[in-house]
């Protein structure tokens, strides 16, 4: 498994290099060269593609119970899991500089953030007025920027350490980092303004209470560079019930399924769809859904191009559901089991009563099927789906 996935993440990589040498040759003369950063080794140079999708690095398939199986063959139950596709596989350089450079998006990072914690607020105010490595031009990252440097290879945590520093002296759910995206939507834990984070030790994104101070403050790893466009879709509804994202080469169900349905069935009717002529579609990887989230304030959240299915949560309220990926997730280091299966929320990401706190557009784990193990409460073991496919695959 591990040397095919290493075999189709190669060849992904030839195919976006070759693309973007036609699309250089085509009579634009304003698109800029792919610089590896081998030079000067200063990680000012590297310009990217727009918004390439990433590999998650997960390389194992799973089953409902969390077991470890062979990679099925199609329309075996539990084909179509993150694993058995490949997206480009990440690649950074280490710059010597206390910087990191991603060769894939062209941005460069902060490698070891500090241990500080900080309210939302003083991490936007600590990027702004950071130099490093002889810059001035930090910032603090977008979540679809912060996002994409998570690696899903294993978990606990959800970075490779081999490239990026952690900020806790020691492991735990405190490895959280501030993004600069402000939860537009509402309020969570009870009332308060909150902004999105990862926890790279956990993996999830969520919406933190903003202005807690102290040990409850989060961390932040500044970013520079990148050509702006990481992050950015463009839409296009080709009506016919699929919208395309000529940011990534990915097109979208534009509505979800018909009904809800736990991690398994959802790799099924993923597996069996035709629409729009097509049946390669499949369900997407958490990488691959969360590049679709608006954080912008729109509710539910994703570009109203998109429908999601309205539902009535655990508090009696109007919202939506969460939408299924193919990655699967463990508990922690004391629960290795894959019992679990990574969501995005197009509604509120609620607790058992219904209150939101993570934030419409958290992305987050549950329980693969109805019975299997608890994670951190407010399980629903039925999910929405919205499959895609890679334009001209």
């Amino acid at each position: 498994m591990n040397q095919l996935r290493r075999i189709a993440a190669g060849i992904a990589v030839l195919l976006a290099f070759h693309a973007l040498i036609v699309v250089a040759g085509c009579g634009d003369d304003t698109t800029a060269p792919v610089d590896t950063g081998s030079g000067g080794g200063d990680g000012g140079g590297v310009t990217a593609p727009g918004f390439v999708m990433i590999d998650t690095g997960q390389d194992g398939c799973y089953d409902g119970n969390g077991a470890a199986i062979a990679a099925p063959a199609e329309h075996e139950a539990f084909y179509g899991q993150d694993a058995q596709f490949a997206n480009i596989a990440a690649s950074y350089q280490d710059n010597g500089d206390g910087t990191v450079t991603d060769l894939n998006s062209g941005l460069v990072w902060q490698k070891s953030p500090v241990a500080t914690h900080m309210t939302w607020h003083q991490a936007m105010d600590y990027c702004d007025t950071l130099t490093l490595a002889g810059y001035d031009d930090w910032r603090a990252p977008t979540l679809k920027e912060l996002f994409s440097i998570s690696d899903f290879s294993q978990g606990w945590p959800y970075i490779d350490t081999a490239v990026f520093d952690l900020a806790e002296p020691v492991l735990s759910k405190d490895d959280q980092y501030w993004s600069a995206n402000f939860y537009e939507v509402g309020t969570t834990h009870g009332g308060a303004p909150s902004a999105f984070g990862v926890n790279h030790a956990t993996g999830h994104i969520k919406a933190y209470p903003a202005d807690t101070p102290g040990p409850m403050g989060k961390h932040v790893r500044a970013v520079r560079g990148g050509n702006g466009d990481f992050g950015l879709n463009h839409f296009v509804d080709n009506g016919d019930g699929t919208i395309t994202d000529e940011a990534t080469g990915l097109m979208w169900m534009q509505a979800e399924a018909d009904s809800a349905m736990d991690w398994e069935h959802a790799l099924a009717y993923a597996d069996t769809l035709t629409l729009a002529g097509y049946d390669d579609w499949r369900l997407p990887d958490v990488r691959e859904r969360q590049a679709i989230v608006d954080y912008s304030g729109v509710f539910p959240a994703v570009d109203p191009l998109f429908s999601c299915t309205p539902m009535v949560n655990e508090a009696g309220n109007d919202d939506y559901g969460y939408e299924w990926t193919s990655t699967s997730a463990y508990f922690g280091p004391d629960q290795p089991e894959y019992y679990y299966a990574w969501y995005v929320a197009c509604g509120r990401a609620v607790d058992p009563t219904g209150e939101d706190v993570h934030g419409a557009g958290a992305v987050r784990f549950d329980t693969k099927k109805e019975g299997g193990p608890l994670g951190e409460g407010g399980e629903r073991y039925y999910n929405f789906v919205r499959c895609v496919r890679k334009v001209g695959s």
